[in-house]
């Protein structure tokens, strides 16, 4: 885990040309993408491409590994669910997702451009033409000391992608090892269903305790429910495709 310092990151809606911008505690997140061995140590199984980004992982089983995570080291589990219905305690300190301000602040590591160096050297896109994730840290890292965060596979956030088209659509953000450079940038969003699996989106482990029942690190519960009420029919922040 690398400790990030708090800080402020511009956030944009492509859709509909807004800007906001979200104020961020410190937190710490994970240098790599949670890797095969890793998840295999918690769940008590063998990895078979250990330094591989771990994929197929629905966005709930993340959420599940997050407590797995925080159990294995004695911490409170950032989350309660019931079913689908999933609780983040926000002054918890397990481990848990980043919110997608800190992910994209953590990216950035204070670049304003889309990519944080030449994308050649700290990313694995359909430029490199392989057909997996490749193993972690086989590119430069970021100014925070992060390996991956664009390319190679995407990772899951803990926000909702735009409630009021897309309901429980959670975001995940970085692009992936088939993509191209328009997707692997630090302000594109994507997303898909809770349940969802896809062979080219892991996740990243977050850790940070905070003072608001329902609001952290740019995320806010309220918010939440005033944009899935929204009358707007366009997705709320989705970035088009060229």
């Amino acid at each position: 885990m690398q400790g990030i310092a708090a800080g402020e990151v511009v956030l944009p809606d492509a859709r509909r040309s807004l800007r906001r911008t979200a104020r961020l505690e410190p937190f710490a997140i994970g240098v790599f993408a949670v890797t095969e061995e890793q998840v295999a140590e918690l769940l008590g199984e063998a990895a078979e491409h250990p330094r591989r980004p771990a994929v197929e992982l629905s966005w709930l089983r993340a959420i599940r590994l997050c407590n797995a995570a925080s159990e294995w080291e004695g911490l409170d589990p950032a989350y309660t669910y019931d079913g689908d219905q999933v609780t983040w305690h926000v002054d918890s300190d397990g481990y848990r997702l980043p919110t997608e301000a800190e992910w994209e602040y953590a990216c950035r590591a204070g670049s304003t451009k889309p990519h944080y160096g030449p994308l050649a050297e700290i990313a694995w896109t359909s430029a490199d033409g392989v057909s997996w994730p490749q193993e972690v840290g086989g590119k430069l890292p970021n100014l925070n000391g992060l390996f991956d965060t664009l390319g190679n596979v995407w990772e899951w956030c803990w926000d909702l992608l735009d409630p009021a088209r897309y309901g429980d659509y959670r975001v995940f953000r970085g692009g992936g090892f088939a993509d191209d450079a328009w997707s692997a940038r630090a302000s594109t969003r994507r997303g898909g269903p809770p349940r969802a699996t896809h062979e080219d989106v892991g996740m990243r482990f977050a850790r940070g305790a905070f003072d608001g029942p329902d609001a952290a690190q740019g995320w806010s519960a309220a918010e939440d429910l005033e944009r899935a009420s929204g009358d707007d029919p366009r997705p709320s922040g989705w970035t088009p495709r060229r």
